[in-house]
């Protein structure tokens, strides 16, 4: 196991591996996937994750869109981030450069997971002005009483311990634990993906980078924030999530005012893996209603 993801051996078979390109903003090299035309539609995926999320929606979303597909901070072929990079201004600063950098400004987002949080930040902050926010199973609340502070500690525990993230590094990229993980998500995906998961939790500086992100992150600025997004917000959730309760979903569209919910029925937290053909279409019908497309 090396410190750092390799691109001349680990991402050898990188999915849309055509698209990809390396990018210097905000102080470090950042892997970031460019692939189509058309309006800019930026992604962001979730915590523990790559671009390697996207490998079935980024080609169908390209049809219609200039994709922009970032590994975040930390993660996959991105570089760590100076301490406090991991946290979620922190974050959202940083993916504003990479767009100043880019010279791309997005008309539509989609975050999934803790990527709608980064993207709602970066809303709420003026620092993109997108027509609307897709949250796919977006985690954009915290979570409340001994649950939040058990998974906050623990977190921070991991992540300030060099041996402990090694061990949690080899565990988790053990493929029968990261089958058994994302089973737990309440989605069954491909023998692709799986294995693709289990390669960069298995690195240790991708294991630690998603640790620290998980020990800085505090949603409640973004709680107290969120009745301020006047950005079109619709919140697709998967009935089966087991990893964010589609009820969140209904407490979200109770806090920020014209939101809409949209179900994606009997698909878990990783929806857009299990069926990107039908999270595709969700997106380009949503673009065509926001005016980002033509009807």
């Amino acid at each position: 196991m090396t410190r750092r993801l390799a691109w001349e051996r680990d991402g050898r078979d990188w999915p849309n591996r055509a698209a990809s390109q390396f990018v210097r903003a905000a102080g470090f090299t950042w892997h970031v996937q460019i692939m189509g035309s058309g309006p800019v539609l930026l992604l962001a995926h979730g915590t523990g994750a790559a671009t390697h999320s996207w490998r079935g929606l980024l080609p169908l979303l390209a049809r219609h869109f200039t994709v922009v597909a970032p590994d975040l901070p930390g993660h996959g072929f991105t570089e760590t981030p100076r301490p406090g990079g991991l946290s979620l201004p922190g974050m959202a600063a940083s993916l504003s450069a990479l767009l100043t950098v880019l010279e791309l400004s997005p008309a539509l987002c989609a975050g999934h997971s803790a990527g709608a949080a980064i993207l709602a930040r970066m809303c709420l902050d003026g620092l993109i002005a997108p027509a609307a926010l897709i949250s796919l199973n977006g985690a954009l609340l915290p979570l409340f009483g001994l649950t939040g502070q058990v998974f906050s500690g623990v977190a921070k525990l991991l992540a300030g311990v060099p041996m402990l993230q090694t061990m949690f590094a080899r565990s988790a990229g053990d493929p029968v634990t990261v089958r058994r993980l994302l089973a737990g998500t309440g989605s069954v995906i491909d023998a692709e993906g799986v294995a693709l998961y289990a390669r960069t939790a298995a690195n240790r500086a991708h294991a630690e980078a998603a640790l620290m992100m998980m020990a800085q992150w505090d949603l409640q600025p973004l709680l107290r924030d969120l009745p301020k997004l006047t950005t079109p917000l619709f919140l697709v959730a998967g009935s089966n999530d087991r990893t964010v309760s589609p009820t969140e979903a209904v407490r979200v569209r109770n806090i920020v005012r014209g939101a809409r919910i949209i179900t994606q029925p009997g698909l878990g937290h990783l929806a857009h893996e299990e069926r990107p053909a039908e999270t595709a279409t969700l997106i380009v019908q949503i673009a065509q209603e926001t005016g980002v497309l033509p009807p």
